[in-house]
């Protein structure tokens, strides 16, 4: 049996007429065995936006779709994204606030179903205007949070970023009434794409799916990026997992999804499936529930629909093959669950109120992003690559952790040490590739 045949379209899919949403598909998917894999894929025109959900959704692997929003849109330049729409030149994304709603709407008749729920994606800490136009087309599944989409994309203060995102899940649990379950998913577990060790990255990735649902979400997901090392990874995934079930409430339905490697992208065609092909394996083995893949192209430039389409079905086709542990629980306490529960304990000591508890642990520097300019950041945290692969903290500032003391684990970063750490998973992968 090939890894196509392995990898059906969507077999486990609920009926078109089951009034389920994205959580419920992608958990339908999870117990039937199969590994939900997702592009980021957007475009301005209506019709290459439509072939791009169409061949997604025909694709050989189990898949939902996605509308990303183009850059005018996410910070709020409505009247660029009409500007741009005017004079015909092509965004980098699908302006939903800019289009009528009826043409979104056309867009997603026939495609959109319970067998392929879609997802807006944006990254704006002002989103409101996204979810009106999201909700009125009929979708009702997005993604961001008040700290993983303010610190990383600019400078809009991290409180009035908590404020917008706690209005905006009102906002969306309003506009999506029963059955329809409105879905967020965090982007906390992807914060600046790499050298975050990933017990900060779990942590927030919990702490923004606890603020959605303290703000009337019931369906939410929470997110890992691959990073260096397959072993701390695959701690992180199944922390993230049970730390889900040990914080959040027991109504809200949940599950984790895997981003493929966040940072730069190998620049040869085979080191790029290779690390693709890495990330579905880790998300089987550490028992994520979806992948968003990256494409061969992504070191070059914006990939295509059929580049797309391929990452998909290399993804699905490779889950299919890879063999599915017995279970997915860490024995012990991890490091990184360790670490990551530290980070999240020291958060809720400032109160029951999560927006706040986050403003306050940010502004005493218990919440440290490394490497991080934004002002809201207090930028004392740094870490570093160690030999074995692992990211570390070399300074951990007023954070509830401790700095390596092994090796390296006090050395300064330099910028040639930096750009090594930056582009290293990438070369290695090239040069394994080069090596095959």
């Amino acid at each position: 049996m090939t890894a196509a045949t392995l990898a059906a379209p969507n077999v486990a899919a609920p009926s078109p007429a089951t009034p389920a949403g994205f959580g419920a598909f992608v958990g339908a998917c999870a117990a039937a065995g199969q590994l939900v894999v997702q592009p980021r894929m957007g475009f301005s025109d209506p019709r290459r936006m439509r072939e791009g959900l169409e061949r997604t959704k025909s694709a050989v692997a189990t898949t939902v779709g996605t509308l990303t929003i183009d850059s005018y849109t996410r910070v709020g330049a409505h009247a660029a994204a009409r500007a741009a729409l005017a004079e015909g030149t092509p965004l980098n994304g699908y302006p939903i606030a800019t289009h009528p709603t009826e043409r979104t709407r056309s867009l997603l008749d026939g495609v959109l179903d319970a067998g392929f729920p879609v997802q807006v994606r944006h990254g704006s800490s002002r989103p409101e205007a996204i979810v009106r136009a999201l909700a009125a087309a009929g979708l009702d599944a997005t993604e961001g949070g008040p700290v993983s989409y303010c610190l990383p994309y600019g400078r809009t203060p991290l409180a009035e970023s908590v404020d917008n995102w706690a209005r905006c899940c009102e906002l969306l649990a309003a506009l999506a009434p029963a059955p329809r379950t409105p879905h967020l998913e965090s982007f906390g577990g992807c914060m600046l794409g790499q050298l975050c060790p990933p017990g900060l990255l779990v942590a927030l990735s919990l702490l923004e799916g606890m603020f959605f649902a303290q703000h009337g979400i019931r369906s939410v997901s929470l997110s890992y990026a691959q990073q260096t090392d397959p072993a701390q990874d695959t701690e992180a995934v199944r922390a993230l997992g049970r730390l889900a079930e040990e914080f959040l409430p027991p109504s809200v339905d949940r599950h984790v999804v895997l981003y493929t490697y966040m940072g730069v992208f190998p620049y040869t065609a085979r080191g790029a499936a290779r690390l693709l092909e890495a990330s579905a394996r880790l998300a089987v083995r550490a028992g994520a529930q979806r992948l968003i893949v990256k494409t061969a192209a992504e070191a070059h430039r914006i990939p295509t629909v059929q580049e797309n389409v391929r990452a998909l079905e290399t993804a699905a086709a490779t889950a299919a093959l890879t063999e599915r542990p017995s279970r997915t629980g860490d024995p012990a306490d991890s490091e990184v669950y360790r670490e990551a529960r530290a980070f999240v304990e020291a958060v809720l000591e400032f109160g029951e109120d999560l927006g706040r508890s986050l403003r306050t642990a940010f502004a005493r520097g218990v919440l440290d992003v490394p490497y991080c300019l934004h002002p809201d950041n207090a930028g004392r945290s740094r870490s570093f690559v160690g030999p074995d692969g692992r990211l570390r903290w070399s300074e951990a500032g007023a954070m509830p952790v401790a700095p390596y003391a092994g090796a390296g684990g006090r050395t300064p970063m330099t910028s040639d040490g930096l750009l090594r750490a930056l582009h290293g998973l990438a070369r290695r992968h090239d040069e394994d590739g080069a090596a095959a």
